[in-house]
């Protein structure tokens, strides 16, 4: 499903109506709403978004960059979480960090039943939960 809002960005964005926009169209619309960039300026942005190479900059682009940002955003949520568990900074949770997280969370379990959260998880079986472990659980 396409985004409206960037449909409308594009849009705006393209004067010439191609459906891509250009450096040159990127500067002169950022000018327009007081956004000054020099034109080696958008041809950069436009290089780092541009994923057929075409040197335009489509829908296409903006929705990959949207749904990059959104990802990027979600893997930083889920450092911050697993820095919670892992106070220490270790890089890993362990059986004795998840139980007092948890009893910080108002949630009472034994070091045993904390083990068993933790072995469901555990892929490479070292009895602790890395970030990516981590991150698998929580998708």
């Amino acid at each position: 499903m396409r985004d409206q809002g960037l449909e409308s960005v594009v849009r705006y964005l393209d004067e010439d109506g191609d459906g891509k926009v250009s450096a040159a169209e990127l500067r002169r619309r950022l000018g327009k709403v007081g956004g000054e960039i020099l034109l080696k300026e958008a041809e950069t942005a436009i290089k780092a978004l541009d994923s057929d190479g075409d040197g335009l900059l489509s829908l296409e682009d903006l929705v990959g960059l949207m749904e990059r940002v959104g990802e990027e955003e979600k893997l930083e949520d889920l450092r911050e979480a697993f820095k919670m568990y892992d106070p220490e900074g270790v890089g890993f949770i362990t059986p004795k960090s998840l139980k007092r997280m948890l009893s910080n969370l108002g949630e009472s379990k034994s070091i045993e039943e904390c083990k068993l959260m933790i072995d469901r998880f555990d892929l490479n079986g070292d009895g602790v939960l890395s970030f990516e472990e981590f991150r698998i659980m929580m998708e």
